[in-house]
């Protein structure tokens, strides 16, 4: 076997090997999927409700309330960034940390400090290598997050919005993932959590249209939303985090998909350059046994003379 013959030979097994690798992650992140959908239908209808309700007694109440009032000079935002532990997801983390970056340069341009929250290894990679500050990071859970991890993540945010007049308080709360819209369409988005708006919360819940009736509040509305908004916090973050990890399991089946199609169609060029290559050689060996008999021929030829 030649040089040029061994060369493609080694390739094609090479690429064989990859493509088995990547069609088998294509069928993980697939049966993923499906997982981390039903999560997301199941999570989303208690997050409405609970939107439903803390907009229900800032609406029905005359309490102004830290986490439901806009600031009359808001100074500091706190951005929360969602992306993925793991790559091979195609332009999944980079989108989002993309709009992060839009984020965070138009928060910057009204005036306001930012600090940056971040959940998965590739986010905290990205500004680890450009010496960027973070505040707090999280990782290890963005393939399949619980509402443990959501309460963890949502603690400190929490903290830094109730912080009021202090040096790092925050009067802003934004949060981006990425929106799992199909198995082919996932967008990144951003959204501001706290202070609640109320008109957005009531186009969301469908009750924009609604009269709320008044409502007496025991022991008093501020206790009442006290104790709803955290729990508001923490269900927007699971259901941010659930709709970041479908996104990442149908990008990771779709950049595995397309480098599975990208391997079979290589092996196949490698293929036909393997048979001319075996062709050439064999026209080789032919020649070389069709010229070595004829010079044999003459020889015994001559001989004979």
């Amino acid at each position: 076997m030649g040089a040029q013959l061994r060369v493609y030979k080694r390739r094609i097994r090479s690429v064989t090997a990859t493509k088995k690798i990547t069609k088998a992650m294509e069928m993980i992140a697939a049966s993923r999927i499906v997982k981390a959908q039903r999560k997301v239908a199941a999570s989303t209808p208690y997050a409405t409700e609970l939107t439903r309700a803390v907009t229900a007694v800032a609406t029905g109440s005359t309490t102004k309330h830290p986490l439901t009032t806009e600031a009359e000079a808001p100074a500091r935002a706190a951005v929360l960034l969602i992306t993925s532990d793991r790559g091979l997801a195609g332009g999944y983390s980079s989108n989002a940390i993309k709009a992060a970056e839009r984020l965070t340069e138009r928060l910057r341009g009204e005036g306001k400090g930012v600090d940056t929250y971040i959940v998965g290894r590739k986010g905290v990679a990205y500004y680890g290598f450009r010496e960027r500050k973070v505040a707090e990071s999280w990782t290890g859970f963005t393939d399949s997050p619980t509402y443990a991890d959501a309460k963890r993540v949502a603690a400190p945010l929490i903290e830094t919005i109730q912080t009021e007049m202090a040096e790092n308080g925050a009067d802003e709360l934004h949060i981006v993932f990425t929106e799992f819209v199909s198995m082919m369409t996932q967008t990144p988005v951003d959204n501001r959590m706290l202070p609640l708006s109320l008109e957005k919360a009531q186009e969301e819940t469908g009750s924009k249209d609604q009269i709320l009736p008044l409502f007496d509040f025991e022991p008093s509305a501020e206790d009442v939303l006290d104790a709803l908004l955290p729990r508001y916090v923490e269900s927007r973050i699971y259901n941010a985090l659930l709709q970041s990890a479908a996104s990442e399991h149908a990008a990771r089946r779709r950049a595995m998909k397309s480098a599975t199609d990208n391997a079979g169609d290589l092996i196949k060029s490698l293929s036909r350059l393997a048979n001319a290559a075996r062709q050439a050689e064999i026209t080789q060996e032919i020649s070389e046994i069709v010229g070595g008999s004829s010079a044999l021929a003459d020889a015994t030829a001559g001989s004979d003379k």
